[in-house]
């Protein structure tokens, strides 16, 4: 077995350098089942009709909100062997200290809660539908390593990546993620 060489065996990362990850920010996502499989439904007439385990993604990625209070899955599209989605992580809350725990702190009226990092919460989405799935319908499932993530910076870029969201599936022939493209 050869030693960690980290001149040799570093991935290049996908973050944005000094970038906040866990600020409030939308993010552009897209994850890709394990050798690009299309394991999650067909596209028939540029429409996705899912599969069980398609469906299966779709409700895990629509649940993330309540594992996850401070985020939100503004919009997604589930490809046969991929998802692109829109996901708004960073919020912040303070949560009120019941009144029995004010004994002895002095000024304090409640507890910030940060919202998790984009990581945690795709992390968490690969693992709880990966479960699912091999649970029910294939035993075999998996994701791609990593994932794909381009912070959204203002308002007219992700008017454009909703836009290539919303036409994916009618793109699907010419895609490059399909294995039968034209």
């Amino acid at each position: 077995m050869m030693p960690y060489d980290p001149d040799r065996h570093a991935r290049r990362s996908i973050r944005l350098r000094d970038y906040d990850y866990a600020q409030l920010g939308a993010h552009f996502v897209t994850i890709c089942t394990y050798q690009r499989e299309c394991l999650l439904g067909d596209v028939v007439n540029g429409e996705i009709v899912l599969n069980g385990a398609g469906e299966i993604v779709r409700h895990t990625l629509e649940e993330l909100p309540q594992r996850f209070p401070g985020i939100e899955v503004e919009m997604h599209v589930i490809m046969p062997n991929h998802l692109h989605g829109i996901i708004l992580v960073g919020a912040q809350f303070i949560a009120p200290i019941p009144q029995t725990d004010t004994v002895g702190i002095s000024g304090k009226s409640g507890v910030m809660n940060h919202a998790p990092t984009l990581g945690k919460v795709v992390r968490a989405f690969k693992a709880i539908s990966t479960r699912r799935i091999r649970t029910g319908s294939n035993s075999t499932f998996a994701w791609q390593r990593n994932y794909y993530e381009h912070v959204l910076r203002d308002e007219a870029e992700r008017h454009c990546i909703r836009q290539y969201i919303t036409n994916n599936p009618m793109q699907w022939e010419i895609d490059r993620e399909n294995p039968h493209r034209r």
